[in-house]
């Protein structure tokens, strides 16, 4: 994606990055900071193996009652399954950040990590950066990008979206960036992401649009079927723009409900485009089934499936992997009733083969962009998630992971 423009930045944020020596190399800590108090709404990982930024972070956002300051990611180290000691250098990575800001509330911070689990965290580098790191926080599109790949790790490209909606001849802009591309699965959250908004939400309204906007973005995407120990979703809403808080609700709810939902469709496509090793998006679309959550159910099975998704890789039209993947799922329908398009191309109706042409069909999916439908004629449920190829270097790049 090209740099953002200022005229996107919201205002009241600031931004920062640094290299500490997490990484072999590169920017691995940066800082989003509101330069006045924000609403805040998190959504956090459903695994049992939390790391330890996220409860610190969960303790703080209950501490605080959702009034937020500034966010603080590393790269390089997930300071995860580290005991005691991680719970501490997380808690004091806030406390060195609130300070330096002006003297803060450490509870007013939120501490996120990526990257290798259960490795000793050389935290002094990160708390002797954190000075440098605040001094050089901007309002800058050039601060911005710096954020955005300070929290990558096995990302090949920065991921950014921006919207931005008029209320009361007020222009409200949200910008988000996202780091994610193994590990992710629809188990909340599926990876790291960060959304600052000039526009004033209170916070129980914040997490209600969040929860919605999250629910048909990020919990609908799939990599690998792997959930992170570390996977934080957040939004800081600082009220800049000068608009009436939202606190209910309204008209005025759903241009910003609208606007956020936006940013996250984008952020989560652009992570499974980018996932580790793919060279397809793969849209999988699963109507007529009983119910929403059953449709759902088969969609993410057959997304997850390491036989579709090969077949994806190599352009195979191979249908018959899509209706074994959708009968696995233990969501009773009649196979003899189902439908199953790919690449737009009509393959099997009512359970049996139809004929189409083998060639037309490999060109097709050799496309970047392959959608699949599967219709099971049972009922009104329909879903819709995004999955990628899996790919030899999928393989390679987590064999060598940590080396």
């Amino acid at each position: 994606m090209p740099p953002v423009s200022t005229a996107r930045l919201p205002r009241g944020f600031t931004f920062s990055a640094a290299a500490c020596g997490l990484k072999k190399s590169g920017l691995d800590l940066g800082l989003l900071c509101s330069e006045v108090p924000s609403s805040a709404a998190c959504l956090f990982t459903t695994n049992r193996a939390k790391a330890a930024p996220v409860f610190v972070s969960q303790m703080h956002l209950r501490q605080s009652r959702g009034r937020m300051r500034g966010i603080i990611v590393n790269s390089g180290n997930a300071n995860c399954a580290t005991g005691t000691e991680g719970i501490a250098i997380a808690a004091t990575t806030a406390l060195k950040t609130a300070w330096e800001l002006g003297r803060y509330h450490p509870s007013q911070i939120l501490v996120c990590s990526t990257g290798v689990i259960g490795l000793p965290v050389p935290w002094r580098r990160i708390t002797e950066a954190i000075p440098q790191l605040v001094q050089r926080r901007r309002t800058s599109a050039v601060a911005f990008g710096q954020f955005t790949r300070a929290i990558m790790t096995t990302d090949t490209r920065p991921k950014w979206a921006s919207a931005s909606y008029t209320i009361a001849g007020k222009r409200v802009r949200l910008l988000g960036c996202a780091k994610g591309a193994g590990m992710i699965h629809p188990q909340m959250a599926t990876m790291l992401a960060f959304i600052a908004t000039d526009a004033s939400v209170s916070s129980n309204v914040l997490r209600r649009a969040l929860r919605e906007a999250a629910a048909k973005t990020f919990n609908a995407i799939t990599v690998d079927g792997d959930t992170s120990t570390n996977d934080t979703l957040a939004v800081l809403a600082n009220g800049a723009s000068g608009v009436a808080e939202i606190r209910n609700v309204s008209s005025e709810y759903r241009k910003f409900a609208a606007a956020l939902e936006e940013v996250c469709h984008s952020l989560a496509l652009q992570i499974v485009q980018d996932g580790e090793g793919a060279e397809r998006l793969v849209e999988i679309v699963v109507r007529g089934a009983a119910s929403e959550r059953a449709a759902e159910r088969i969609a993410l099975t057959i997304a997850n499936s390491p036989l579709v998704k090969t077949a994806i890789s190599g352009a195979d039209p191979n249908w018959g992997r899509i209706l074994a993947a959708a009968g696995r799922a233990g969501v009773p329908f009649d196979p003899e009733r189902v439908g199953i398009s790919m690449g737009g191309i009509r393959m099997c109706n009512k359970g049996s083969a139809l004929s189409f042409n083998e060639r037309a069909a490999h060109q097709r999916l050799l496309g970047k962009q392959v959608p699949i439908t599967v219709d099971l004629h049972s009922g009104k449920g329909m879903a819709r998630v995004w999955t990628c190829d899996l790919t030899e270097a999928y393989v390679r790049i987590n064999a060598s992971y940590r080396s």
